[in-house]
């Protein structure tokens, strides 16, 4: 990745703002504007503006913070500085596969109970790089949690795509949760200590930095927000783990690591045990592991970063 973003050093609108660009392709920077949240639309021909909060996000995720000249050097030098007075090149359709991570950056920024235009050709005025089927559609709609009608509800999105290496899905998200904005967020919950012991990532309560620097996706078997796991209902749990199959088989991660067993004993095998799983899902290996809620206090944090560490070790 060759992505630089210069100073924040003009102002507009009462913000300080700098310039996104890749040095090696145009692909390279629309793919990573979407985890900023950026429309495509934004796209200035061969820049895209941040602002500054923005482009904290952008150096966290990994742009070379550069001086304005090493920039412009560099756009030049790749041939994708655009002339003055040149027309400006329009940015391509969103890709498909792109599409759960634009939903998760609205579910994130928008209020509950705001509306998002949605259909199976473009999103909120994006137009996609092919038509989505119908089942997919309302796929991603519920995992990045919205209404078939695009409202935003109670909820937490999924942090999915390409390139996952594995795949953590939870039984449902808490309350708590979709209040925070993250899984496993309760004061009890053991999740993100025993995660940063295992390395599937470096960073506390971020999923996001778990996909884009880990290549650690998020889901939940339920996205019907909860006080507890113990409301959902088994046929809840058995839709639910065909969603999951077919995000599965659409973006094909190394391994699902399922957190708590209540959802697969529901869902697929209620005679299942802790570890690898002999029927896998949507063709890939299947790990069930203890469940890290508080309640579940008799398994300590050693055993669940044991198992986390057997699902990243892989089969």
């Amino acid at each position: 990745m060759s992505l630089l973003v210069d100073e924040c050093r003009w102002v507009w609108r009462g913000r300080r703002w700098c310039h996104l660009v890749s040095d090696q392709n145009l692909d390279e920077l629309h793919r990573f504007v979407v985890a900023l949240g950026l429309p495509r639309r934004a796209f200035q021909g061969d820049h895209y503006d941040l602002h500054e909060d923005l482009r904290a996000a952008a150096v966290m995720l990994g742009a070379e913070p550069v001086d304005s000249r090493t920039l412009v050097r560099r756009l030049r030098h790749a041939g994708l500085r655009m002339r003055p007075g040149g027309a400006r090149l329009a940015a391509p359709p969103l890709p498909a596969d792109r599409v759960a991570l634009v939903l998760a950056r609205f579910h994130q920024i928008l209020d509950v109970g705001a509306v998002i235009s949605v259909s199976p050709t473009t999103l909120h005025g994006e137009r996609l790089d092919r038509p989505l089927e119908p089942i997919e559609l309302d796929d991603l709609l519920v995992g990045a949690g919205f209404s078939g009608d695009g409202e935003r509800l109670r909820t937490l999105p999924d942090t999915v795509g390409p390139g996952m290496r594995h795949l953590v899905c939870g039984l449902n998200p808490s309350l708590v949760a979709a209040d925070a904005g993250y899984g496993f967020s309760g004061a009890t919950n053991r999740f993100w200590k025993a995660a940063l012991a295992a390395g599937v990532t470096d960073r506390s309560a971020d999923p996001w930095w778990a996909l884009v620097a880990h290549g650690v996706g998020m889901t939940d078997l339920v996205k019907r927000a909860t006080p507890r796991s113990s409301e959902v209902t088994r046929e809840e749990y058995r839709l639910g783990a065909a969603r999951v199959a077919r995000i599965v088989e659409r973006y094909q991660p190394g391994a699902v690591v399922f957190v708590g067993l209540e959802g697969w004993r529901a869902a697929i095998n209620r005679r299942a045990s802790t570890g690898w799983q002999p029927e896998g899902i949507g063709g890939r290996p299947a790990y069930v592991m203890p469940s890290t809620s508080g309640l579940n206090a008799r398994v300590s944090v050693d055993e669940l970063t044991r198992h986390m560490r057997t699902a990243l070790a892989g089969r």
